[in-house]
């Protein structure tokens, strides 16, 4: 019998093809052959680990959704050694989720076609639901740590502010994706940081306050 880490590696190897698919093609264009040929495997083996085209689609919406979280904690785990701005990583870790290079637009792009399929398809939406509830509880833990240390004001409510940020950084990257010429990359940034900026007021009792937003 497979390992079962042969049998997951496989599974986000199919994932990851039709994550490809999806962000070149869209997603009504995606198929189970399509998938197969993109991944350099056959359809029986595509098969094998997803019995419908469905289960093939949830799965890579949960795949594309914890590579994601993934980059993002070790960016956490990076900044916070190096003593940074607490401010400054949830900027560098909220810019993860804009389209500001191709990796990341095409991340955006299969963000989008699921969003859209999710408002019709329960499960889709349980995962939407479900990132979007995870996402607001990493904020709002990230506004009260600001809180403890001074960034944020202590009659701040972390939970309000989380909502508000993800809100504004989720509509500057359909902003961004949907009309890069009307916003670049570079102003979605400053405004990110400016909308940041008017949550953390205050300086770091611990770290101190760095000098402002840094280039990308």
């Amino acid at each position: 019998m497979p390992r079962v880490a042969d049998h997951e590696e496989r599974r986000h190897q199919v994932a990851a093809a039709a994550g490809r698919l999806i962000a070149t093609q869209g997603l009504n264009a995606v198929t189970v052959a399509k998938t197969a040929a993109e991944a350099g495997i056959s359809v029986g083996l595509v098969q094998h680990y997803f019995r419908t085209k469905n289960e093939m689609l949830l799965f890579t919406y949960r795949y594309i959704l914890e590579s994601v979280e993934h980059r993002l904690a070790e960016l956490v785990v990076r900044a916070e050694k190096a003593g940074t701005r607490i401010e400054h990583i949830l900027l560098d870790g909220l810019a993860e989720t804009l389209p500001l290079d191709e990796r990341r637009r095409q991340e955006c792009r299969v963000a989008l076609a699921f969003t859209g399929r999710a408002t019709d398809d329960p499960h889709l939406g349980e995962v939407k639901t479900t990132a979007l509830r995870r996402l607001r509880s990493l904020i709002a833990t990230a506004v009260t740590n600001a809180k403890e240390c001074g960034e944020v004001p202590a009659t701040t409510d972390a939970t309000l502010a989380a909502a508000r940020i993800a809100a504004y950084a989720e509509g500057l990257a359909t902003h961004l994706y949907t009309d890069p010429d009307g916003l670049s990359a570079d102003a979605s940034l400053v405004a990110l940081g400016d909308f940041l900026a008017g949550v953390f007021t205050g300086e770091c009792r611990l770290r101190g306050k760095p000098p402002g937003v840094r280039p990308r």
